[in-house]
């Protein structure tokens, strides 16, 4: 009898959080972006609340200005950034700044890397970005040459891309939380293949990279497209893909994007990755 109640115990220790925990609550913020973020900003909380996993709420800026917009980072477990516009208001900035020091998540998509280039901490926060007028005084670019991350500091812009395409993502950290069970080369579906993006890359760990073709109008070099960053005792999950609908429409977005949300808010990964997956020859999206 003893012997049955400690496999029992055993057993229901062995149940991921997922099962009978407490949902997440992720908060999303957008209002301001080039990129079309009412179309995406539904997509990605639909990907998020599909996998059972969170609860999402949205932070929607004013369209010009941001006077007034002070989301409640404390009260959520990840913030979901897709935002690329004006600056917050100081105390805005100082309320997201606690919160990830203070050990929240945040998941920085695509064009929020463009974002608030001025901002010290945030160059920091996001480990890479392009555009709003970096160069190579806020860092170096990050390349993988001969299987090792090289950081590249040669002067030129931060930010650019070549022409929508479809691309391979080669994972560098097999065994992170995020990456681990996925197959280590996928392909993901058409998107802006972002390069050329620099920063401070403190703290960073770059999880997979895609050859940025010369044919598409890109470097020639592999450019990290995944990766995570400590940031005081908070933890930022980045993603560069998720363009528009078509591109976070793949599986393999969704699934890194859910992964990776849960990871920056509980520094663990439970949610399975699912059987019906991109392979190295064929993208795979949902409708």
């Amino acid at each position: 009898m003893r012997l049955i109640l400690s496999l029992f115990a055993a057993l229901v220790s062995a149940v991921p959080a997922l099962a009978d925990g407490p949902k997440l609550k992720a908060l999303i913020v957008d209002g301001q972006n080039n990129h079309n973020w009412k179309a995406t900003t539904p997509l990605l909380t639909k990907c998020l609340e599909d996998c059972g996993r969170f609860t999402v709420s949205v932070a929607t800026s004013p369209e010009k200005g941001t006077v007034g917009f002070a989301p409640k980072f404390a009260d959520c477990g990840v913030v979901v950034l897709n935002y690329n516009g004006t600056e917050w208001p100081a105390e805005t900035k100082a309320d997201f700044l606690a919160f990830v020091r203070g050990g929240g998540g945040v998941v920085v998509v695509h064009a929020t890397d463009n974002a608030f280039a001025k901002w010290p901490e945030y160059n920091e926060l996001i480990g890479v970005g392009g555009w709003g007028g970096r160069t190579e005084k806020d860092g170096p670019y990050l390349r993988l040459r001969d299987g090792k991350i090289f950081r590249d500091e040669r002067a030129g812009p931060g930010g650019n891309h070549g022409k929508q395409h479809e691309f391979t993502l080669a994972h560098t950290d097999p065994e992170h939380p995020i990456t681990k069970g996925l197959p280590p080369v996928w392909k993901h579906t058409q998107d802006e293949l972002y390069d050329r993006l620099r920063g401070p890359a403190k703290n960073l760990t770059v999880l997979a990279f895609a050859h940025s073709d010369k044919a598409t109008g890109g470097t020639g070099e592999k450019e990290p497209i995944l990766m995570v960053i400590e940031f005081g005792k908070g933890r930022v999950f980045h993603t560069t893909m998720g363009h528009d609908v078509k591109s976070i429409q793949c599986v393999g977005f969704q699934t890194t994007l859910q992964r990776g949300a849960e990871w920056a808010a509980t520094g663990k990964v439970t949610l399975p990755v699912p059987k019906a997956f991109p392979s190295a020859d064929k993208s795979l999206a949902t409708e």
